[in-house]
């Protein structure tokens, strides 16, 4: 994320008039490398903060094995359906409209979710409120898999990140990079415990977890 063009998550239009977001384009390949290994076949997954829907796309295509559930505001899901209409892909699901912040979910059980760039854009009321809400829809053993810069021991792992936290409190004084332990302890509390730490490119992380009993 230390990239100025990357951090404004800027979109464009594609040749065939569908939003780009350049942020997706990058991460979408080392992003799909470790789901591939994470998800088991015959998943749902419910992905949160779909954005432009290219995950969506990128992913449901290259694993037809997953039934694959976007989910964004309101004003986000024409762009999704744009995205699912080109690829044509069956397990693409219909995008649902949900806020992270709302205590009822649109969705039953779920066998993982899934978000990208999504934890450090919000405060933490509505980081809590997602947490609680996957806990609510995500059954037993289910894996949480967030993608995305993290702070350690209070820290920005790089000047990257440190430009980032500044571009987003600017917008939004609640936002910003979290701290990792923080996220591991929040989590915690809905039955969420960290079973891997990836490093990924550009200065970011995916967090594994998995629901316990």
């Amino acid at each position: 994320m230390s990239d100025p063009a990357i951090v404004k998550h800027s979109i464009e239009m594609s040749a065939d008039n569908l939003p780009v977001a350049e942020s997706c384009l990058r991460n979408q390949e080392p992003i799909f490398d470790v789901l591939s290994k994470e998800l088991q076949s015959g998943s749902v997954v419910l992905e949160l903060g779909s954005g432009t829907g290219q995950h969506a796309a990128f992913i449901s295509q290259r694993l037809p094995q997953i039934r694959w559930q976007p989910s964004e505001l309101a004003e986000n899901i024409p762009a999704i359906n744009a995205w699912r209409e080109h690829v044509k892909a069956e397990n693409f699901l219909p995008p649902l409209v949900l806020d992270i912040a709302q205590d009822l979910w649109p969705v039953k059980q779920v066998d993982a979710v899934f978000s990208a760039n999504l934890v450090h854009f919000v405060g933490w009321e509505k980081v809590r409120s997602m947490m609680a809400g996957i806990g609510r829809v995500l059954r037993t053993s289910g894996l949480a898999i967030f993608y995305g810069p993290y702070n350690y021991n209070s820290e920005f792992t790089s000047a990257g990140n440190r430009q980032l936290d500044e571009w987003l409190k600017s917008r939004d004084p609640s936002s910003g990079i979290k701290d990792f332990e923080q996220i591991v302890i929040t989590a915690r509390k809905e039955k969420l415990r960290l079973i891997k730490d990836i490093d990924m490119p550009a200065n970011n992380r995916i967090l594994v977890m998995q629901k316990y009993a």
